[in-house]
């Protein structure tokens, strides 16, 4: 009789046990266990901002409606400051000067860093000591800028100098009233070639060289391709050049206080909005709530160029 077997029975495998993790599977989504995580990383640009940029910004506003002394926290005046300045004639010869200041540096600013870029924009042997050569002055201090040309331009300077020699005599460069705000121009100028230069550059590198091969083979000359392929292919860069030069140029203070000192040239005649706010609000008795005023008439006017330029964009667009 053959012996049956019997089957051996399997243990059911254990409920209670888990598999040991081993992390996510791949595609599985991982939790985000801190929502609050970007703003960590947030708060130290928002701290600096807060801090530096939006409380003095708020102070000003409300202290051009005090009479706020520097010792004195002072009370609450209404819109007297605002009016005050339409009697104070240092005001307007401020803002007479602020707005020659741009009419005379922003074209400039627009047209002549377009025309160096076009010099350097070509790869030739050497032109890159002639790109450093001409981006030395932006990186240049200010102040170390400003005393050169006040040297160059002195009364017993380099440039006067030359001009005694070749028998056309001294020229008061730093002594006439216009001359000085002339003069305080070019230097502005001079200084800010070359950082509008870089964005032309950058402007130029995405012009398509088919449209100016295009415009040869039909008989276009360079100044003509300049005027029908250049200028249209950056024109949104010359309205950023030129919205970033008016505002600079409108709040110039350094150029003008160091060839002309801190009394503004000869009677005052070339003091700017920004150097009368440095005037009036600082010293122990500076009016604070009047300085603010002119800084918020400075505010007004800088949005309001900017607004002008974007919407001369917008037209020209349309």
């Amino acid at each position: 009789m053959a012996s049956s077997t019997v089957p051996r029975e399997t243990r059911p495998a254990s409920r209670g046990r888990r598999p040991a993790s081993r992390g996510p599977r791949p595609g599985s989504r991982v939790r985000r266990h801190l929502p609050t995580s970007p703003w960590l990383f947030a708060a130290p640009g928002l701290l600096i901002t807060g801090v530096f940029v939006l409380y003095p910004f708020v102070s000003t506003v409300v202290n051009s409606f005090t009479d706020r002394r520097t010792l004195i926290p002072g009370e609450f005046v209404g819109l007297a400051n605002f009016r005050e300045l339409l009697q104070d004639e240092m005001f307007w010869i401020g803002l007479r000067n602020s707005t020659l200041y741009v009419l005379g540096v922003v074209p400039a600013l627009v047209l002549l860093p377009l025309l160096l870029a076009l010099l350097v924009q070509k790869n030739i042997p050497g032109i890159a000591f002639f790109r450093s050569a001409f981006y030395t002055p932006v990186v240049a201090s200010i102040v170390v800028v400003g005393l050169i040309w006040v040297w160059l331009l002195d009364e017993r300077g380099l440039v006067n100098a030359v001009l005694e020699a070749i028998g056309v005599g001294r020229v008061g460069f730093l002594s006439d009233q216009w001359l000085l705000l002339l003069s305080a121009m070019t230097v502005t100028v001079w200084k800010g070639l070359g950082y509008y230069m870089i964005i032309y550059l950058a402007a130029l590198a995405n012009v398509p060289r088919e449209l100016h091969e295009a415009a040869s083979v039909d008989g276009a000359g360079a100044v003509r391709r300049f005027f029908t392929v250049t200028v249209p292919a950056v024109r949104s860069t010359m309205v950023l050049v030129g919205a970033l030069s008016s505002v600079n140029a409108f709040k110039v203070f350094s150029e003008v206080y160091l060839m002309a000192g801190p009394d503004g040239g000869p009677a005052g005649e070339d003091t700017t909005l920004v150097m009368l706010v440095q005037r009036t609000g600082t010293g122990l008795t500076g009016r604070v709530g009047y300085a603010s005023a002119i800084s918020v008439v400075v505010f007004v006017v800088t949005v309001a160029l900017m607004l002008l330029v974007l919407r001369a964009d917008r037209k020209e667009d349309a």
